[in-house]
């Protein structure tokens, strides 16, 4: 399982929802299961359906 916090803390050098996006995609591909939203990621272009966005990369990845 993936937690979203321990995404971020791991990669101090994402600094967009975007490369957020990014990086959870790259999570599932590397066999992550799991997505867990343990925290709301604080970046400047985070949209309001932040969760939605994230499970739909996170299950569809580069097909979205």
């Amino acid at each position: 399982m993936a937690n979203l916090s321990d995404l971020i803390i791991q990669h101090p050098e994402v600094t967009t929802f975007e490369d957020l996006k990014k990086l959870v995609v790259e999570a599932a591909k590397s066999g992550e299961r799991f997505l867990h939203f343990d925290v709301k990621p604080d970046y400047r272009d985070t949209p309001r359906n932040w969760e939605i966005k994230l499970e739909t990369a996170f299950y569809w990845g580069d097909r979205v």
